[in-house]
């Protein structure tokens, strides 16, 4: 029994996922980290049982009513939980949020600033003051109304719509039509219109070239179609629709991703004519505040932003504001993400960034008594930028909170006052609670797989460093911050980049070299050398020695939960054709398609193969239960009839990568991929994992799997962006045994990296800064990990001398 000032948050019979009975006690008032393997099952403790009994018990205080307005997590698999304060989570939330959202949306300093100019600004005479919504890009009574508050238009040319003149209509002169029945409708239809489809485009009138592409009219013609043999072709009425309409309409209104990625080469974006690009009306634009525009501001990176709002005085209500808006700002530069400029849009930030800025949000809210559980925050954080996170986390302990961190990061892990260890594996082999107490007394827990990282026992021995096979070299870059750099990178070794947030890494990584190597249509197949095709850089050497770019971020493979592990690597196709040639599926006539969960035919149409079905509650919120007919498994009663060695198609899908792995051994075409999946560290995995459940870091090394079962050829350059990210550091010593093994097969591997511990064992090393945001986009070291370990002026190098163990 517990008093009412027990001073533990007590957990009794844990069961959510694959927590195994789990107790733990856990002190309030703490710092508390949670470690533990990948897939181990401490988020499982922190988020899905601790933080959502929490949010449970607060709902129950909640209208009914207002219940059905707010999303909910589940009630948790456990048997009781006693001692816990009202819960505040911080997830890296995997969706990627709207062009509209940005870092003055996050953090509601938009909201503050737009305040400012509405009671403080300074009116053109004799205006009309506004209200803070006519400085919002996001409302009707802000937005220009040429761009809708996008501040960019796209626009098309015949340039684009037609790349070689030389070639007919008929011969596909108009590149940007769709293929198949429709653009074989459109030619079908300008021909019965009187227009030449047969001669080259250049030879056609500009009168009918500009017409064809551009024209807003839908004339309706009576198409005669050509006879085919076998086949009978009545003549229809067909409506044209110009290229430029086209394109337009498929890049605005179609629900395929596919479809708009292909609309939108055909468009370029450039700023709004008629705001320049700052979103708003002119009215609102035509209001100042220290001499600067909202939009002014609002560019300008927030330590600026600060200065300036520090300097500009005023009356006492602009006095207020500004005060309140620094105390703002103060917390967001206090976590490092001073660079960051409030017109920054949200997809361009990292999940880390993200976190971070509602962090900052937090810290303002002056909450006390509260537990904050955070997912990670230090991913994609350089290790001088952990400093300061951890100075934050202590203010949030010392106003009287409890933090709850889910944390992979061992200078994070070394800073808590307590120590929750699962484990001791993944999966079915995890899910126990192997050390609840201080850091230091995991040090004689044998079985824990935190233990020697945090205590380890020597520096690694020095490897010897591999020699680059050529060189691919990008001249004159200039994106985002980086501005006028020459960079260079070894081919035929594992190379890192490395950098503070906001230095540049992404840009020159993930845009300029992933884009160069992308688009190589400047220069013939035998050129030494490109000019610019990309924008971002002005010359390029050595494209020819790759062959092939793979690109593996941390986007997800799927998103609902149709999609999963087996569908994304192809494994499910190999496991239905196996169903579908047992016996009794050859007796029943089943074929392959029989056995898929998405299509009519073998799945539950009550619940139309997801396994659940939303149970609609008056005045409740809808909830989720199995379906009453499938119980969960998807398929209907008599595809479950067949099954392949005693397993039916549901409890294969059920499987753990690493129990498959033993059941399909003798398919090879099932073993090699799920071999692949095991060499990455994905062996706890379900093979019918919904994508929605995966994190960014296992939808990473998913899609390196999948690269890693292809037959390679040809020289193949890999990039990764934090490949580590959500690894624990015995994961990613697995990951980075198949990184060196693709180095060693001949291949190149270019990383953005902030683990010291891979970049330590890196070939070559460029680093960037020395800061972020305008103070950074430089390379200030580059060569091998030693070399840029005793560089002067690298942030990065006193971090990566104490990996390599060097004095």
């Amino acid at each position: 029994m517990t008093s009412p000032h027990d001073p533990y948050v007590r957990v009794r019979g844990a069961r959510e996922h694959n927590l195994r009975n789990a107790d733990v006690d856990i002190p309030r008032d703490t710092l508390t980290v949670f470690t533990g393997v990948s897939g181990s099952g401490k988020s499982s403790l922190a988020f899905g049982t601790i933080y959502a009994e929490a949010q449970r018990r607060y709902f129950e205080s909640v209208a009914p009513y207002a219940r059905r307005l707010i999303h909910q997590v589940g009630a948790p698999a456990v048997g009781e939980v006693t001692g816990l304060p009202p819960a505040v989570s911080l997830e890296q939330r995997r969706s990627a949020p709207g062009a509209r959202s940005s870092v003055g949306t996050v953090t509601t300093l938009s909201n503050s600033l737009r305040m400012l100019f509405s009671r403080a600004g300074d009116y053109p005479e004799g205006a009309e003051r506004l209200d803070s919504d006519a400085f919002s890009p996001n409302t009707a009574a802000g937005a220009c109304p040429r761009c809708h508050g996008l501040g960019r238009v796209h626009r098309t040319s015949e340039e684009l719509l037609v790349p070689d003149p030389e070639l007919s209509i008929r011969e596909g002169a108009i590149a940007a039509w769709p293929g198949a029945w429709q653009g074989k409708n459109l030619r079908d239809v300008l021909d019965a219109l009187g227009y030449d489809v047969d001669r080259p485009w250049r030879e056609l009138a500009p009168a009918d070239r500009e017409w064809i592409l551009f024209t807003d009219e839908q004339p309706v013609a009576t198409v005669h179609p050509v006879r085919e043999a076998g086949r009978i072709q009545r003549p229809y009425q067909g409506t044209y629709m110009s290229a430029r309409r086209y394109v337009m309409h498929t890049f605005a209104d179609s629900k395929s991703a596919t479809l708009r990625a292909k609309a939108e080469r055909f468009l370029t974006s450039e700023p709004c004519p008629v705001c320049g690009g700052s979103r708003l009306r002119p009215e609102a634009m035509a209001v100042t505040f220290a001499g600067r525009t909202i939009a002014e501001l609002a560019g300008l990176a927030l330590t600026e932003l600060a200065g300036v709002l520090a300097a500009a005085g005023g009356d006492g209500t602009a006095r207020v504001l500004t005060a309140d808006l620094l105390a703002r700002i103060g917390t967001v530069t206090e976590l490092g993400l001073g660079y960051l400029s409030l017109d920054r849009t949200a997809p361009t930030l990292s999940s880390g960034e993200l976190q971070r800025l509602r962090l900052a949000t937090q810290l303002r809210a002056g909450l006390f008594g509260v537990v904050y559980v955070l997912d990670e925050p230090s991913a994609g954080l350089h290790p001088a930028d952990t400093e300061a996170l951890l100075a934050v986390l202590g203010r949030l302990k010392e106003a009287g909170n409890t933090v709850f961190v889910v944390e992979h990061q061992m200078d994070v892990v070394r800073q808590a006052d307590w120590l929750v260890d699962v484990g001791p594996l993944a999966g079915e082999h995890g899910g126990r609670v192997l050390h609840s107490g201080p850091p230091a007394g995991l040090a004689g827990v044998v079985e824990s797989a935190t233990r020697r990282f945090l205590f380890p026992d020597a520096p690694p021995p020095p490897r010897e460093v591999r020699a680059p096979s050529g060189w691919l070299r990008l001249h004159g870059v200039e994106r985002h911050n980086v501005r006028g750099v020459d960079a260079a990178f070894p081919l035929g070794v594992f190379t890192a980049v490395t950098g503070v947030s906001g230095s540049g890494k992404s840009t020159l990584v993930g845009q300029v070299l992933a884009g160069a190597l992308a688009d190589r249509r400047g220069a013939g197949p035998d050129s030494g050398e490109r000019e610019q095709v990309v924008t971002g850089y002005a010359r390029a050497e050595g494209l020819d020695a790759v062959d092939r770019l793979v690109q593996v971020d941390q986007r997800p493979i799927g998103r609902t939960p149709r999609s999963n592990l087996a569908t994304y690597t192809g494994l499910f196709d190999v496991v239905r054709k196996l169903f579908a040639a047992t016996p009794l599926a050859r007796e029943r006539g089943y074929r392959a398609g029989r056995f898929s969960f998405n299509v009519p035919g073998g799945r539950c149409e009550t619940c139309q193969g997801e396994g659940f079905v939303s149970v609609e509650l008056l005045f409740l919120p809808s909830t989720y239960a199995p379906c009453p007919d499938c119980h969960g498994a998807r398929y209907n009663p008599e595809t479950l009839d067949v099954t392949l060695r005693g397993l039916d198609i549901a409890q294969v899908l059920d499987l753990t990568v690493e129990s498959a792995a033993g059941f399909f051994a003798e398919t090879p075409a099932a073993a090699r991929s799920l071999g692949t999946l095991l060499d990455v560290g994905l062996g706890y995995l379900r093979l019918g994992q919904p994508a929605t459940e995966l994190s960014g870091g296992e939808a990473q090394r998913i899609k390196l799997a999948a690269e890693l079962q292809r037959t390679r050829r040809g020289h193949t350059l890999y990039l990764l962006d934090e490949p580590t990210t959500g690894l624990h550091p015995a994961d990613v010593e697995v990951l980075m045994r198949q990184l060196h093994g693709l180095v060693d097969a001949g291949s190149t591997v270019v990383v953005v990296e902030h683990d010291m511990a891979v970049v330590a064992g890196a070939d070559w090393v460029v680093d960037l800064g020395p800061d972020g945001g305008d103070r950074g986009g430089r390379i200030v070291a580059e060569g091998p990990p030693v070399e840029v370990a005793r560089a002067p002026g690298s942030r990065t190098a006193g971090y990566l001398r104490a990996a390599l163990g060097l004095a």
